[in-house]
C-alpha cells in the first residue's frame, strides 16, 4: 500500500517532473491542492524561535583540499583496442589479499612505475569481493581520480570479461612528456 506524498515531497517531485518532457499523449500532472495528510500530525513539531533571536549565520562548509572528481572514462576507440589486445596491456597488478592502505600504496607505486617505463595501458585487478561489493573494487576508482595521479592517469574503464570483468579495471596512462621541451 502506498502512502500519500507529503506537501514537501510533492513540491520536490514537481521540481523534478518539470525538468522532463512527457511522452506523446501524456501531460504533466498538476499539483493537487495543499491538504494535510492524515498522518502529518504524527510528525514532531519544531518549537518556534523566540522573537528577537536569530540563528547565527554559518557559511556553508566546503571540503578542504582538491574537490574529488570521478575518473575520466577511456575513449571508446582506445578501450576497444585494449580489449582486443591491439593496444597491449603493459603491466598488471593484482590487489587480492591486500588491506585498504596496502592496496592503495601498491597501486600508486605501480602506476608511477608503469608510467615511468612508458606503458600506455595497465590492468588493475581488484576482485569482486565476497558478495560482489568489494571494498577495493569500490575504492580503486576514487584512488585513480586523486589529484596527484592526474598527470599519470588518462582514463579508467571496467575490464572485458576475459581480463576480469567487474573485478578488474583498464587504466589508460598519459604519455610521458619529452625531456627536450
Amino acid at each position: 500500500m502506498r502512502r500519500p506524498l507529503r506537501p514537501d515531497e510533492h513540491r520536490l517531485w514537481s521540481v523534478v517532473a518539470a525538468t522532463v518532457r512527457p511522452l506523446p499523449g501524456r501531460a504533466t500532472p498538476s499539483e493537487p491542492a495543499a491538504q494535510a495528510p492524515a498522518g502529518e500530525d504524527l510528525l514532531p513539531q519544531v518549537p518556534a524561535k523566540p522573537a528577537g533571536v536569530s540563528a547565527p549565520a554559518v557559511p556553508p562548509t566546503r571540503p578542504k583540499g582538491p574537490v574529488w572528481r570521478p575518473p575520466e572514462q577511456i575513449e571508446p576507440n582506445r578501450k576497444r583496442l585494449i580489449t582486443r589486445e591491439r593496444d597491449p596491456i603493459g603491466a598488471r597488478i593484482d590487489l587480492h589479499g591486500l588491506d585498504y592502505d596496502g592496496a592503495r600504496a601498491a597501486l600508486e607505486a605501480f602506476l608511477k612505475r608503469a608510467w615511468d617505463e612508458g606503458h600506455r595501458s595497465v590492468l588493475v585487478i581488484t576482485g569482486k569481493g565476497a558478495r560482489g561489493d568489494g571494498v577495493l573494487r569500490r575504492a580503486a576508482p576514487e584512488w585513480l581520480a586523486a589529484a596527484h595521479l592526474r598527470p599519470v592517469v588518462a582514463g579508467v574503464s571496467e575490464a572485458h570479461r576475459r581480463h576480469g570483468g567487474e573485478g578488474a579495471l583498464y587504466v589508460a596512462l598519459k604519455r610521458k612528456p619529452r625531456d627536450g621541451r
